[in-house]
């Protein structure tokens, strides 16, 4: 038996009239700050309470300055390089790679040909996968 309801339901439309049910205010009702252009209040507000992002205490040590931010890169990015030797340089150069940070070689995808790879950092699994293709891998300091 096929469904009385249409795939899509159709959006309500607004401020069309008596007849549509959402006419005059739109299903705003009258006035207030719901109703105004923009108006509502900002997710957390408790109505002038304090909130409890507020109430509770924070939590723990956030060392963020000394965090290195990493770009990743699949072995499924390498394997689709015409070149063999890789680095940060030639990765900058063929767009691979975006921004100045350093990256790590994550095993995602499958690689089948003999790469030397120069990363900051290399999973063990991709680590794994470019060792039985018969490539090498250096390990570049991060500055």
């Amino acid at each position: 038996m096929k469904s009385k309801t249409p795939e899509r339901k159709k959006r309500k439309r607004l401020g069309r009239g008596p007849g549509s049910g959402t006419g005059k205010t739109s299903g705003k009702g009258h006035k207030g700050q719901k109703a105004r252009s923009g108006g509502g209040t900002r997710p957390g507000f408790e109505g002038g309470q304090n909130p409890i992002y507020r109430r509770l205490p924070k939590r723990g040590f956030n060392n963020a300055y000394f965090t290195v931010k990493y770009q990743i890169l699949n072995l499924s990015d390498l394997e689709k390089l015409e070149t063999s030797e890789v680095t940060p340089e030639s990765l900058k150069k063929d767009g691979v790679l975006s921004r100045n940070l350093p990256f790590k070689v994550l095993g995602t995808g499958e690689i089948k040909r003999a790469l030397k790879i120069k990363a900051h950092k290399v999973s063990q699994s991709a680590k794994a996968k470019i060792e039985k293709a018969g490539g090498s891998i250096e390990i570049l300091k991060v500055s």
